[in-house]
């Protein structure tokens, strides 16, 4: 093996599934041949070879299902590349609904295939058994068919890959297992491997040097991360699927030009699989794979080709209601009953990227739909590698998402089993999670819930969503429609629109950035100035080169060669790593991670001020304390950080209070506040405010394919200051003009939108919204979407709704306060 395997390669890829092949594949097709792939085994033998293969492309992120469209493209032609039978069905797929909670949802899935440009329909229970003629009907309320959805051979879908990538100049070895990584700062340097061919232990190993490595291991994603030591929330949980014997009267021709199928309210899915039919599902107690004791468990590099005893206990459920789906399947008999490890991160998603531990190490393991999303995938892992980003802002599944705290055993381990037995589960808007939390509390925690706060969870931190008054019961009711929450978040949030209003967010990220070259980078980094006073608030935008929003945030200069940078809750770890990776790595910017040192409490509300000003011995008065400025006040006996500015759109400061005075301060403003009728305030009614005022959530309103010049943020650029990241791209989109605009609406009739929505302009799609809620100061629902600039003028619209045609309103001005009286009083 040492003379065959190479001293050194540009990219190691580790793994040989699906997702290892497609990178390989994909990085010599855009004209990187240094490219070796690394196989413990044989390609396919850990969890490839025996996946279900259907291929579904809808995914509740615009971009997550445009990779997936990108599988089946890839997937259409492959064959007639590479010359390898995959064995390809573009069969379509259908979803039952079988309850009117589930039509809704149906609804919605349709509305947002349509905004997504897929061709999904409504169909009729009648339809969809004309097109499944196995299936029974009689509590099928309608189907959606979604034609361009399919099946495939797993196996040979992976070898055709590889062939491609091999064509190209890819190496792959296989019987080369990774035993170690060596890292030199934050640099990966050299694979460390060894022989696995030879079963009595005797092979030999060999070194590989490397500029990039990606870790595509599958179910081994954790060790091999480990290895270098990065923490990747991905291992596997236990997945069965059944395989019935032949279907009577039916050919495996006929079975296999049936579409796959769905069925939710039962808790499987069907596929055609030769003669008979294989019926999987996700039973609600699965176990996780690898647990070991505590959070030093794993997965033995041993396990290839593998499977786990079948537990027919734990499948009875769902052979019941299959059976009851499809009745054929009690005369069909068992032909097997498959129980294997699925790959799964600590959300269910994929975890792909670069990760923020090291600057040449990516990712792309916890592929729950590994099959679905090779191609690509794949794709987007090459553009990662190779351009420095994909054509695709990928944020909903990217490494950076994670905190400490979701890569830790105790959690995944509950979470994915959580995930995994909700994965068909009705989830209506607003659902929360209920295993793993408590993990990250703010000091306030106990004191909002003896307040009867309900508490959800953003980024591991527990938040206050809504308060229940006394006589309501302080838990969660979500609702397709109006839920339980909704008259007390109107509540709130007209108390603050009229009086005051305490806020805890301390779970807001917080770092610092010092050190002689802090200015430097800040300006580098920003699009607005931040040479401005110390004690100046500048909310900007860090664009990429392409002058796509990477972040959206606010940062305080707290002394000449010193900011303070306030985030989201779930951003910190992906604004932190960008600002790291384009700064100065020569000592002269120091990055610094303060969350846990600050508490934050606003204080909000046009009688905020009498508030603050009865516990501060400082003058707060607007002559004193400018809208946009910070400085150091004191509160009772703690010393606080006071920012003025919000995300609600009324007066208010942003208190940041060392984490031990927390208390102190809030329960001065409280006694205080009883005088005003103080409230305290959730992030469901921050929610509705902010959508008022026209504030923007990164993520979904703004994402690093959006420029500020789009978002209506041009304001905040700054092209006199020099030069900075991403500057030239704007220019170049100033000169030439914009092709969209974010727009805000409001519906003229009373609907409950998300967000996906399609957005419909002469009976065409337009685009979709990318925000929805309800503003209770105006009485109307709103939504922001983003039109074609030529659109962007004219104010007739139509917002679909879970399926609904609903009439809406363009508006050329925030819907509250446009002018900034209240904020600035």
């Amino acid at each position: 093996m040492s003379d065959s395997l190479p001293t050194r390669a540009r990219i190691v890829v580790i793994g040989g599934g699906i997702l290892g092949c497609s990178i390989a594949y994909w990085l010599t097709k855009m004209g990187e041949n240094d490219v070796v792939l690394l196989e413990q085994h044989q390609l396919t033998d850990g969890a490839t070879w025996h996946a279900a293969g259907l291929v579904g492309q809808l995914r509740s992120s615009r971009n997550t299902t445009r990779m997936l469209e990108q599988s089946v493209e890839m997937y259409r032609g492959l064959e007639a590349e590479t010359g390898q039978a995959v064995d390809w069905h573009e069969t379509g797929s259908l979803r039952l609904a079988c309850s009117p909670e589930r039509v809704l949802e149906l609804k919605r899935l349709t509305t947002m295939a349509k905004s997504f440009g897929l061709p999904m329909e409504i169909i009729s229970p009648q339809r969809a058994q004309e097109l499944f003629p196995l299936m029974s009907t009689h509590d099928v309320l309608a189907a959606a068919f979604l034609p361009t959805d399919g099946y495939i051979d797993p196996a040979s879908v992976t070898q055709a890959i590889a062939r491609g990538a091999r064509m190209r100049g890819a190496k792959i070895h296989e019987h080369t297992r990774v035993a170690s990584i060596t890292v030199d700062g934050r640099r990966c340097t050299t694979v460390h491997t060894v022989n696995t061919a030879n079963t009595d232990g005797t092979g030999t190993g060999a070194d590989i040097e490397c500029e990039m490595l990606v870790n595509a291991a599958g179910m081994w994603g954790m060790e091999v991360g480990r290895m270098a030591g990065v923490r990747i929330p991905a291992t596997a949980v236990e997945h069965q699927y059944l395989i019935s014997g032949p279907i009577e009267g039916y050919t495996p021709v006929e079975l296999g030009k049936m579409p796959t199928m769905r069925d939710p309210d039962h808790l499987v899915y069907y596929k055609p699989d030769g003669p008979g039919l294989l019926i999987g599902g996700y039973e609600p107690d699965t176990v996780a794979f690898g647990t070991g004791s505590g959070n030093d468990g794993g997965i033995p590099a041993s396990f290839q080709r593998q499977l786990f005893e079948p537990n027919f206990d734990r499948f009875a459920q769902l052979a019941e209601l299959g059976t009851k789906r499809t009745p054929c399947l009690e005369t069909a008999g068992i032909r097997t009953l498959l129980n294997g490890p699925i790959p799964y991160s600590a959300d269910a998603d994929f975890v792909m990227g670069r990760v923020p531990e090291l600057d040449n190490y990516y990712v792309a393991t916890g592929f729950l739909y590994g099959i679905a999303a090779g191609g690509g995938a794949g794709k987007m892992m090459a553009e990662w590698m190779l351009e420095g980003r994909p054509s695709l802002d990928l944020w909903p599944l990217d490494v950076r998402r994670f905190s400490f705290h979701h890569t830790t055993r105790r959690f995944m381990d509950k979470r994915m089993v959580e995930m995994y037995a909700h994965h068909y589960k009705l989830a209506a808007p607003g659902s929360e999670k209920v295993t793993a939390r408590g993990i990250r509390r703010s000091p306030l925690h106990d004191t909002l819930a003896a307040h009867r706060a309900v508490y959800g969870s953003r980024g591991g931190w527990e938040r206050p969503n809504w308060f229940a008054p006394d006589g309501v019961e302080p838990v969660d009711q979500p609702s397709f429609t109006e839920p339980n929450w909704w008259p007390h978040v109107r509540a709130a949030h007209l108390a603050v629109r009229e009086g005051v209003g305490l806020i805890d967010q301390t779970s807001f990220a917080k770092f610092e950035i010092t050190g002689p070259g802090a200015l430097a980078a800040a300006q580098w980094l920003s699009v607005a100035d931040m040479d401005k006073p110390v004690g100046t608030v500048i909310y900007t935008q860090l664009c990429n080169v392409r002058g796509g929003i990477e972040c959206d945030l606010t940062m305080i200069r707290t002394a000449p060669d010193s900011f303070y940078v306030v985030t989201g809750s779930a951003f910190g770890a992906h604004d932190m790593g960008w600002i790291r990776t384009n700064s100065p790595d020569d000592g002269s910017v120091i990055v610094r991670d303060l969350t846990s040192a600050r508490a934050v409490v606003n204080v909000v509300g046009p009688k905020s001020r009498d508030v603050l000003q009865s516990v501060c011995e400082d003058d707060v008065s607007n002559e004193a304390f400018r809208y946009a400025k910070a400085r150091e006040i004191t509160i009772g006996s703690a010393p606080v950080l006071a920012v003025r500015i919000g995300y609600v759109g009324e007066l208010g400061w942003e208190l940041h209070i060392p984490t031990e005075y927390a208390a102190h301060v809030y329960e001065l403003l409280h006694e205080a506040g009883q005088a005003h009728g103080i409230v305290d305030v959730g992030y469901r009614t921050i929610d509705t405010m902010r959508m008022e005022k026209g504030y923007v959530y990164w993520s979904t309103d703004v994402t690093p394919d959006t420029t500020p010049w789009e978002a209506g943020l041009g304001w905040r650029v700054n092209l006199n200051k020099g030069d900075f990241l991403g500057r030239d791209a704007l220019v170049a989109q100033k000169e030439a003009g914009v092709a969209r605009k974010l727009c805000t609406f409001t519906l003229e009739s009373m609907a409950y939108p998300v967000s996906g929505e399609a957005i419909i302009a002469d009976g065409a799609v337009v685009g979709f919204t990318t925000s929805a809620n309800f503003g209770h100061t105006i009485g109307k629902p709103i939504a922001y979407g983003y039109l074609p600039v030529e659109l962007a003028e004219r104010n007739d619209f139509v917002i679909e709704v879970y399926g609904e045609p609903i009439p809406a309103t363009r508006h050329d001005r925030p819907l509250y306060d446009p002018d900034n009286t209240r904020l600035k009083a």
